[in-house]
């Protein structure tokens, strides 16, 4: 299952599905929430079948959520039917050793997360697992005889009878609820019952794990707390399975996360951070001897950023990912010279990439013009085969136009981001344009499928006769490690020039009207929104969604407390001034655009109060302004009715105050 030899050739032979010649028909908020989302694909051990996930929206008179089911079909394409079904979703299967069964997690019982188990020869799906907590994370042993998996500490009774006693106050950053690492076997005993071994407890949260070939230890990553502010202390231990004794392979002020075992047993590679560990992250491969000892560094990546996917057959090299533009690149990591070697870069985002060892691959592949698909191929025939249907739907409609841009911003660095034209678009013709913005800041703009979901439906804002540019600014990732940091201490400076100027672009190419100009973004999108409005009075309308407005507030109320430090190399006590020159809250009496905030109520990522900020003030000024509370949601929408909800606000909005 891990070895990834000859990818790149794969790749280059996928055939495309995509949907030129269809006619037109209309887009809208309840067709782009509807696509399918797939993933984790995974090949029998002969290479006959292919499992993987379908993510699809169920509205009815009481549900509005999105379900996860399992799909299997042969490797030809043929017999592409669900295996999974019910109320409850169906997520991350695998196949066991011999390929009898596959294995998955539900919370089809209470609501928590289980290990269930589908014989190939028909019948229910088995429980595994009945624990009060929840399985996080599971694999097959080598000897598919029994399953490692992480479960998250459940109530005691202690706090269960508080709870029900209304008695459950609870201390900040105190009895914190870890994910640890337990064993269980396969078959139950007379009795009916498995019984659960804690292994490898080290006080900390397991993020990460990996058996060994032969089944006799396990690799596992740790954290002090599954608080993501505590990422940068992530170190990597090894448990003996049989006497469960555990010894460290890696514990340094870096951040080691990610192990991973060669196929011969000797070595196990991980990514590690460079120092400083910093949110603007730059790590590399590391590959340590399973035994222990000092680690072989592989050479510096392009992006800093490697997605280890598997090692070589032979133990000699290990294939990674990384963005690179607004595609997805595969490389190769000799681990004898340390070197890296591009093996291919995609026009295309590839996730989900799955290694069988018999030179069967599955992945799964979206460009801006067709929708996720699983794929499979073989080495020797390097050539890719759409399996799956779940989108054919969309092969009807016509998809608008999306094409790379690229410009020189205000002090001459080139900037990159995507085009989306008009459904129609004439040559010549001038028409409104949105901005869109980015969240992280080190996210990026890729080729997904724009007729997809989220807050902004690009398809559908398309369709009513906008211009969508989305640009990568300076501190995206895709552009190399300088690139992502080159914002350290500027938010909102000379990021927002890289915006300016690649709107400027657009207008200067003939496309956009300048007296019809829109921004939106999510997270820093919603920050860089804030900001635009107090710097410029251009753009007619603004969407602001889950904005970071204070910096000064959100860094004492955020669940990543050290990340507006870091990016900033200050506390706020220290330099005030700068973070209030970088917050729109302290320079608001400058807006004046007509501006919509959307906001998860639950979100601890940027607090609602962050949104409220910024409404109350707009509101206090006369600038018109709305606010929709998304109620239950985090930082993302995760509910289709929600999400439709949001994508008509903004619509609405735009076509109020632009057209």
């Amino acid at each position: 299952m891990k070895t990834f030899a000859r990818f790149a050739s794969l790749l280059l032979a996928i055939t495309l599905f995509a949907a030129a010649s269809y006619p037109q028909y209309t887009w809208s908020p309840e067709l782009q929430v509807k696509l399918k989302g797939l993933g984790s694909p995974e090949i029998s051990p002969d290479g006959r079948k292919v499992v993987y996930t379908v993510n699809e929206a169920v509205m009815t008179a009481d549900k509005s959520e999105f379900i996860t089911h399992l799909w299997m079909a042969n490797t030809d394409g043929s017999d592409n039917r669900q295996i999974t079904f019910g109320d409850k979703s169906a997520t991350n299967p695998k196949w066991s050793p011999d390929g009898s069964m596959i294995a998955f997690t539900s919370n089809r019982k209470d609501n928590r997360n289980q290990i269930y188990v589908l014989r190939m020869t028909g019948g229910e799906a088995e429980q595994i697992t009945d624990g009060k907590g929840a399985v996080a994370s599971f694999e097959w042993s080598p000897d598919g005889r029994s399953f490692a998996f992480t479960m998250t500490d459940p109530q005691t009774d202690e706090e269960e009878k508080n709870g029900k006693a209304r008695n459950d106050f609870r201390w900040v950053d105190e009895n914190v609820k870890l994910a640890r690492l337990y064993l269980t076997p396969l078959a139950a005993d007379a009795a009916g019952k498995r019984e659960v071994k804690k292994i490898g407890d080290v006080g900390r949260h397991v993020s990460s794990f990996d058996w060994s070939p032969d089944g006799k230890r396990i690799a596992f990553a740790h954290v002090k707390s599954p608080v993501v502010d505590f990422w940068p202390t992530s170190d990597i231990s090894v448990v003996d399975v049989a006497s469960g004794s555990v010894s460290v392979l890696a514990a340094t002020e870096a951040a080691e996360a990610s192990p991973m075992f060669s196929p011969n047993g000797n070595f196990i590679a991980a990514s590690v951070s460079d120092l400083p560990v910093r949110w603007a992250q730059s790590n590399r491969i590391a590959v340590y001897p399973a035994g222990g000892g000092s680690p072989r560094k592989m050479a510096a990546s392009f992006d800093g950023q490697p997605n280890l996917l598997a090692w070589h057959q032979d133990s000699s090299g290990i294939l990674f990912t990384e963005a690179r533009g607004t595609g997805t690149a595969l490389y190769d990591a000799n681990i004898d010279s340390g070197t890296i070697q591009m093996m291919d870069n995609q026009d295309a985002v590839i996730s989900s990439p799955f290694a069988g060892k018999d030179g069967w691959y599955a992945f799964v592949k979206q460009t801006s013009d067709s929708p996720p698909e699983v794929f499979v191929g073989r080495q020797d025939v390097m050539e890719a085969r759409r399996v799956s249907n779940a989108n054919a739907e969309y092969a009807k409609y016509t998809v608008p136009r999306t094409e790379v841009v690229k410009w020189k911003s205000k002090d001459g660095r080139e900037i990159e981001g995507l085009l989306t034209y008009p459904m129609g678009y004439t040559p010549g013709t001038k028409v409104p344009l949105i901005l869109n913005i980015h969240g992280g800041p080190a996210g990026v703009f890729n080729r997904s499928y724009v007729g997809g979901r989220g807050a902004y439906p690009l398809a559908s804002f398309a369709a009513k006769g906008y211009a969508v540019l989305r640009p990568n600014p300076r501190g995206s990732s895709g552009y190399g490690v300088e690139f992502r940091r080159a914002n350290i201490r500027d938010w909102g400076g000379m990021d927002y020039e890289d915006l300016m100027t690649g709107v400027d672009h657009v207008i200067a190419m003939g496309v956009a009207d300048a007296n019809r100009l829109g921004v939106m973004g999510w997270s820093y999108g919603g920050y860089m929104t804030s900001m635009i409005i107090t710097k410029t009075d251009r753009f007619k309308a603004a969407s602001a969604g889950a904005p970071v407005t204070n910096l000064m507030s959100f860094n004492g109320t955020a669940d990543i407390p050290s990340f507006i430090p870091d990016y900033f190399e200050s506390e706020f006590w220290d330099d005030p001034a700068v973070y209030s020159k970088h917050s729109a809250m302290f320079n608001i009496k400058n807006a004046r655009t007509p501006t919509l905030i959307q906001h998860g109520e639950n979100d601890i990522r940027v607090p609602i109060s962050q949104g409220y900020e910024l409404y109350v003030a707009l509101k206090r000024r006369g600038v018109p302004t709305r606010m929709i509370v998304l109620p239950r949601q985090p930082h993302g929408i995760q509910e289709p009715r929600l999400q439709i909800a949001t994508m008509h606000s903004n619509l609405d909005w735009f076509e109020k105050y632009i057209k």
